[in-house]
């Protein structure tokens, strides 16, 4: 009976360092991947020569109110590099002007969400709202012009994480929307298209720092 107590006696004391091990209250990230323009898809493409996203990076954290809701922030950076077009209808074709032009953009948003379950592969899902800092250049007879903005934005979210440690990875999707922004190398107009949100996938690198 004395072993059969002291193996309890040890599996009790293991209990709450396992818990600590298999999640964190605080963490930190880093993310990688691709944002689409996929709101404004055709101005995109007019300016971009035919693409409508690229790479994008950023980095968040999360804070932990119980085991599965937690509220988190993070910021996104998005740069692309084209040219100034002229397009005389949605429809119609696109003629290159030669006038480079380069955009912008850096989300940064607050985010309430919800993870599921409680093993080492934990789905979770969120929205929020922020602000999106939007700015597009170009340069046009030796002559740099620049406009830039701040918009409300908001997005969804939902992704994947795995691991138990301090060392995480995750794959998340993200579509944000930023209503009313200015447009893409002035062809927006024609196209119809005022929003210059969109779907981001990413991969994470998260970091654990404590329960």
């Amino acid at each position: 009976m004395s072993a059969r107590r002291a193996v309890l006696a040890l599996a009790a004391l293991a209990l709450p360092r396992v818990a600590v091990a298999d999640d964190s209250r605080f963490a930190i990230d880093a993310a990688v991947g691709y944002q689409d323009l996929t709101s404004a898809s055709d101005s995109a493409k007019a300016v971009f020569d035919g693409s409508s996203g690229g790479l994008t990076l950023g980095g968040g954290a999360r804070f932990g109110l119980g085991d599965h809701l937690y509220v988190g922030a993070f910021a996104r950076y998005f740069s692309k590099d084209g040219e100034r077009v002229f397009v005389s209808s949605g429809g119609g074709e696109v003629f290159r002007l030669g006038h480079p032009l380069s955009l912008r953009l850096v989300p940064v948003h607050a985010t309430v969400g919800w993870r599921f379950g409680g093993g080492s592969l934990r789905p979770y899902a969120g929205g929020g709202v922020g602000f999106t800092s939007y700015r597009e250049e170009s340069t046009v007879g030796g002559v740099t012009e620049s406009a830039s903005d701040t918009k409300f934005s908001a997005h969804v979210l939902g992704g994947l994480e795995f691991g138990r440690g301090s060392l995480r990875v995750a794959a998340e999707a993200m579509w944000t929307t930023v209503p009313d922004s200015l447009g893409v190398g002035g062809v927006s107009e024609v196209y119809g298209e005022s929003d210059i949100g969109g779907l981001s996938v990413v991969g994470k690198v998260v970091f654990a720092l404590g329960n």
